[in-house]
């Protein structure tokens, strides 16, 4: 047992109340998979391939344990690493590794070296440096791979004494984290890496292939960031998440999301080490809380994508992890994070304000007066470089946000909203998420996991324990506030995170460790047998094609999104303007600006071809195409207008090729020197 740990009460000595409180849960949560008829939408298959994968990773992992003597955790560690290089590749995984080196070197000046975890903390802090300071000069033409490579090997080689002392003391605290309950520690690296799985998949998912490619790709290809607002609505968007996978891009040479993803889920799974380390947490407790925040089912949908919602998890744990710390030089470092949410994405930053609070409140008696007058200045420079460029170019400074306050040209003005997502903020909210998760996310029910219900038990524990419930109290607001204005699950993510790395803390003390066990194992394995019903990503066939070719991007894409593999028949020129003409598949992100969409990522645009598609001369469309220069067009032969083939028609256009019912057309004809937006 470390040091730190506090023991458990002898059974005799244990009220009866608690083991109440956690039946409670459990019940609640076989009543509500059997009322709501949630079994019945277990995706079987996928979850038969999760074991198939736990099942080849403890075979991989035997020799390891037998001829090298290694612990089973740190044997699966090596497995899963190893799967990481084959499906992701060894060139993207170094690129990232590179930059959470020279992210660490960066952090660890304001991250104490003295608490638990403290790489992990320091390479996020470090990462929100980098990427805050970055979004000031992401338009300059300064982002090539030999810019990036001195100056992330210049950051290393000032700190190499510190780094290598960093990782010794990573490796001695490895082995005895580990020692301190190697069964537990087995179980929650073996689920770390099935959440891993995720990042083997090529970007498949529409905000990523609408928008987020759009940054990474322009930096790779051109050397810097041209936001164009009159095509892409989103492109002053908050930028953070995305100048981090630039850079692994520019490194890499290539289009890779999964190396950057999964150093994210590594340092997450390093700061809610610090975390319970923090709150004295056993040693059983520790690896259990990891096990259960690798369980949760959301967090393969956003290790699958561009998302920022992992990034902004590995962000809010670090933050909880500084204000739980009890070593000082807090102030610095919680600014950063603090920032780096807002650079991510509004909402994240927002659902940190009951952090903030609570971190007021607990240290409210060693606040730094004459340190805060340069913390908004601190602030504003690492997360307003979006938000300023934004208003000045757009005249909004969170475009489309907001847009009947701010009246930007570039967007119609009235409130930006999904409809989709205004089920209601009601008392059965969290239930409903739980049970009938399709009606928050685009996603199948119990793709949200299972904690919120079955360990409600553990949360009642939480709230009556000395010293606790302030902390509680934020972590649960930090949850609810994403959803009060929109009830979209995503956004909750973060604080469903952050409260499932807490739960288990203190409760072996009040359960006893086998009960505490058999609870929280048969929560992580309910979550993991709904995992693929998190999104149609993972409900599909796409990691079982993955693992057949090897990880090969091109035998994956036609059966999900064809238009990437024809994109790619496309000439590299600046004038080889591309249309997607689908206003559901605007797929023309990864183009490095040459393409345009008909979606509402697009209003003028999605207006004029409405126009268009009332014309069934196709003279409207003609003149469209003209004006907006189109030489190229990616076409849904399934539900295309008849005024846009007349239009294309009339410009001459010749049909390509043809994948998945998508139709890539040449506009032979010479445009007709039009006017643009």
């Amino acid at each position: 047992m470390p040091a730190d740990a506090t023991p458990a009460a002898p059974p005799a000595s244990r009220p009866r109340w608690p083991l109440l409180a956690a039946g409670a849960g459990v019940v609640a949560t076989a009543a509500g998979l059997l009322v709501h008829d949630t079994w019945r939408q277990l995706p079987a298959e996928r979850f038969a391939l999760s074991l198939a994968l736990a099942l080849f990773a403890l075979a991989a992992a035997w020799p390891l344990q037998r001829w090298l003597r290694w612990s089973r955790a740190s044997a699966l560690a090596a497995v899963w690493l190893l799967a990481l290089a084959v499906f992701v590749g060894p060139l993207p995984l170094l690129a990232a590794a590179l930059l959470g080196s020279a992210a660490l070197a960066v952090g660890r000046w304001l991250a104490s070296p003295a608490m638990p975890g403290s790489a992990a903390i320091s390479a996020i802090v470090g990462l929100m440096l980098i990427a805050g300071l970055t979004g000031w000069v992401v338009t300059l033409p300064l982002h090539y791979a030999w810019v990036w490579l001195a100056l992330l090997f210049a950051m290393i080689a000032l700190q190499r004494k510190a780094l290598r002392q960093m990782a010794r003391e990573t490796t001695h605290g490895w082995r005895e984290a580990v020692a301190s309950a190697p069964h537990a520690a087995a179980f929650a690296v073996m689920l770390l890496g099935l959440a891993s799985t995720a990042c083997w998949l090529p970007a498949m998912q529409m905000d990523d292939l609408t928008y987020h490619l759009g940054l990474p790709t322009q930096l790779m290809l051109h050397g810097r960031y041209l936001p164009a607002p009159e095509f892409q609505v989103w492109s002053f968007a908050p930028w953070a998440g995305d100048i981090l996978h630039g850079i692994v891009f520019i490194l890499s040479k290539q289009e890779t999301h999964g190396a950057l993803n999964a150093l994210w889920l590594a340092l997450a799974t390093g700061a809610a080490w610090s975390i319970v380390s923090s709150l004295h947490a056993t040693g059983t407790e520790r690896w259990l809380s990891l096990a259960l925040f690798a369980s949760l089912p959301t967090l393969v949908w956003i290790g699958a994508g561009m998302q920022t919602e992992l990034a902004a998890t590995a962000v809010t744990l670090a933050l909880v992890a500084v204000i739980v710390a009890e070593t000082p030089g807090r102030l610095w470092a919680g600014i950063a994070l603090f920032a780096g949410l807002f650079a991510l994405k509004p909402v994240h930053g927002i659902a940190a304000l009951p952090l903030l609070f609570y971190a007021g409140w607990r240290h409210r008696s060693q606040w730094p007066w004459r340190r805060l007058p340069l913390a908004p200045i601190a602030f504003a420079l690492l997360a307003m470089s979006s938000y300023v460029q934004s208003w000045i170019a757009t005249g909004n400074p969170v475009l489309p946000m907001f847009n009947p306050v701010f009246q930007s040209p570039y967007f119609p003005a009235e409130q930006f909203s999904d409809p989709r997502w205004h089920a209601g903020f009601a008392p059965d909210l969290l239930w409903r998420l739980t049970f009938d998760t399709d009606r928050y996310v685009e996603g199948w029910d119990g793709g949200f996991g299972f904690v919120l219900i079955a360990l409600v038990g553990l949360w009642l524990l939480q709230w009556l324990r000395p010293g606790r419930r302030a902390l509680m109290l934020a972590v649960t607001a930090s949850l609810l506030l994403p959803l009060v204005p929109m009830q979209y699950a995503r956004y909750a993510f973060p604080g469903l995170a952050l409260l499932a790395v807490l739960l288990p803390v203190g409760a072996e003390d009040a359960l006893g460790k086998r009960l505490l066990l058999r609870l929280l194992v048969g929560v992580c394995l309910l979550n993991l047998a709904f995992q693929a019903n998190a999104s149609w990503l993972h409900h599909s066939a796409a990691l079982k094609r993955t693992l057949r070719s090897g990880g090969d991007a091109e035998a994956i894409l036609p059966a999900y999104v064809p238009e990437r593999l024809l994109a790619r028949r496309i000439p590299d020129s600046e004038e080889d303007i591309v249309l997607a003409a689908d206003p559901m598949r605007g797929f023309v992100a990864e183009l490095g600006g040459r393409g345009r969409t008909v979606s509402p990522h697009d209003p003028s645009l999605a207006a004029a071809a409405r126009l268009a598609n009332d014309d069934v001369s196709g003279a409207r469309w003609a003149a469209l195409l003209a004006r907006e220069r189109i030489r190229w067009a990616l076409v849904n032969a399934d539900i295309a207008n008849p005024a846009l083939q007349a239009g294309l028609a009339r410009r001459g256009a010749v049909r390509i090729d043809t994948a998945g019912g998508i139709e890539l057309w040449r506009v032979t004809a010479a445009p007709a020197g039009g006017v643009s937006r």
